[in-house]
């Protein structure tokens, strides 16, 4: 076994006096404090590693003697040393981070650097890569917002630049859970977000509107509160459309969770009049970001053209007869069970109102990994509104 170097309980001391300063200001509640900790004692034990060959060994030992010297705070084990070294090498190369304040140690000229991150930069003062313009731009204080534990929990399961600030950016407008997170890359959301195929970019004038619009849907969701045996025992498709509107509205708290952010539901078969013909629409949201009415329509099956035409003139008749003045145009988007991307771009290319169409499975449908891999949806429930940490 490789021999410790003489000066290990100097670096015991630099990192217990890094934690000790940092302490103060985490307990005010500032968790960015704690990252810029986290980020500085990676960049710390990365130097070493580098300069003086430090090798597992050396880190059980520095852990091993805070332990001892500060009992009961968590976060000392050589995984969580490594994990701090991990986040900042990830992100060194891509983030700049102002240093306000270099924690000396004491007696030689070595510091950590814990850095003060009131401005991140990646271009300009918002993060976000020059290659991906459709990701979400992500700000220092949504950085900064989120836990260590969420963190690491992106930086392991998210590969690139660009989809760890896609996840960075939901989990803190969302407000996620660990485990909100985790499903949410789980059923790969940054893939599957903006992708819904439609005709937004063309019938949407604001082009910043339009752009909001698409990255506020899926192209996939999943309805894994639905039984499938319901669906298949009904004898016709539209008795099979009534049990999946019921199945939804009797869950209609999970499907918001699924379906996104800053939906209100107004109601089911709602219904709408137009020269003297009623019709009734399948579901009916408000979604506050877009200032818009969301029109749903559910089908069992594959998607039809024909679906697009109904829906194109439901979405008519609420804008003439239920859109307030200063409400964005009405939205409408079909959830068929299965649809050709292609087939769906060249049909809804010539309608004039805002028209997408998406694909739903439900839990039966996932495959048998990915069913596991999911936390139960009282879980999510129950982080419904909670705060990260």
């Amino acid at each position: 076994m490789r021999e410790l170097p003489e000066n290990i309980g100097l670096a015991v001391r630099e990192i217990k006096s890094a934690i000790v300063r940092a302490q103060s200001r985490v307990a005010a509640g500032a968790n960015a404090e704690m990252l810029a900790l986290y980020f500085g004692i990676g960049q710390y034990v990365a130097h070493k590693t580098a300069t003086e060959k430090w090798g597992t060994g050396v880190i059980d030992a520095i852990s091993r003697r805070l332990q001892q010297e500060m009992p009961g705070l968590r976060g000392l084990s050589a995984q969580s040393i490594q994990r701090m070294r991990q986040f900042y090498e990830t992100w060194t190369d891509a983030l700049i981070w102002p240093a306000a304040a270099r924690l000396e140690a004491e007696g030689t000229g070595g510091a950590i650097c814990s850095p003060a991150v009131s401005k991140l930069e990646f271009a300009g003062d918002r993060l976000v890569p020059a290659s991906a313009p459709t990701v979400p731009r992500v700000t220092a204080e949504e950085f900064m917002s989120l836990g260590f534990s969420h963190h690491m929990t992106i930086i392991s399961q998210a590969n690139s630049i660009e989809e760890r600030l896609f996840y960075i950016h939901e989990a803190a407008q969302q407000r996620w859970s660990r485990e909100q997170l985790t499903s949410s890359i789980k059923r790969d959301d940054f893939r599957h977000r903006a992708a819904m195929p439609g005709n937004f970019m063309a019938t949407i004038p604001d082009a910043a509107l339009a752009r909001k619009t698409l990255g506020m849907f899926r192209d996939e969701y999943l309805l894994d509160f639905v039984n499938l045996d319901d669906i298949e025992a009904a004898h016709s498709e539209d008795v099979d459309e009534r049990v999946l509107e019921k199945s939804i509205v009797a869950n209609i708290q999970k499907f918001i969770m699924e379906f996104g952010r800053d939906f209100s539901f107004i109601g089911s078969q709602y219904r709408v009049e137009a020269a003297g013909h009623e019709h009734f629409i399948d579901l009916l949201f408000f979604n506050r970001e877009l200032n818009a009415i969301v029109a749903v329509e559910l089908k069992k099956g594959a998607f039809k053209p024909i679906y697009l035409g109904q829906l194109n003139l439901y979405l008519q008749i609420l804008d003439d007869t239920v859109r307030k003045p200063h409400e964005n145009a009405s939205i409408g988007i079909i959830l068929c069970q299965s649809a050709d991307r292609p087939y769906v771009e060249y049909a809804v290319r010539d309608y004039s109102k805002p028209l997408g169409v998406a694909t739903y499975r439900t839990a039966e449908e996932m495959p048998e990994k990915l069913r596991k891999a999911l936390p139960p949806i009282d879980e999510l429930e129950k982080q419904l509104g909670g705060v990260p940490r």
